[in-house]
């Protein structure tokens, strides 16, 4: 007997169906061994952003406010494209250039966790380029996560 949600054996074990979560073999964010988040407070200036961010080879860099939460994130090679067109000046704070993060009800926020299931996190970055991993009251940015972590985990798990 078998239902859409699992297959039985003979032996009359349930399995999940074969599917795309196969992949991760039950893996978690927290198996992926992320570095600690490097994020900016929202009056950094967009010189010193520039700078960190080449410094660690970020692309994108999560932007904080004065209690650590998450406001939006700056795209280091558009702001440096900006800065270098003179479109931006070196003392501007990263709030103004940074992308913010869109919160409504017809977009709610997606918590990503440390025990998020990485096919959760696999069907949010279809469309975004990074997420942010929280704590579950999302009080701390814990690590940022990107398809490539992802690639590179299945790839080492072989």
């Amino acid at each position: 007997m078998s239902t859409a949600a699992a297959s039985s054996t003979p032996n009359g074990l349930a399995y999940p169906p074969f599917g795309a979560g196969d992949k991760y073999r039950g893996a978690v964010v927290e198996d992926l061994q992320l570095p600690p988040a490097f994020a900016l407070p929202q009056d950094e200036a967009i010189s010193r952003a520039i700078e960190l961010a080449y410094e660690r080879d970020f692309s994108h860099i999560p932007v904080l406010d004065r209690h650590r939460k998450p406001l939006g994130y700056i795209d280091v090679a558009a702001l440096k494209k900006k800065w270098e067109a003179g479109e931006a000046s070196q003392d501007e704070k990263v709030a103004k250039y940074m992308t913010k993060f869109i919160r409504s009800s017809s977009q709610p926020y997606t918590v990503i966790t440390p025990s998020t299931p990485l096919d959760e996190l696999e069907q949010f970055l279809q469309d975004k380029i990074f997420a942010l991993v929280t704590d579950t009251s999302r009080k701390f940015v814990l690590a940022v996560v990107t398809r490539q972590d992802l690639d590179n985990f299945v790839q080492r798990r072989g």
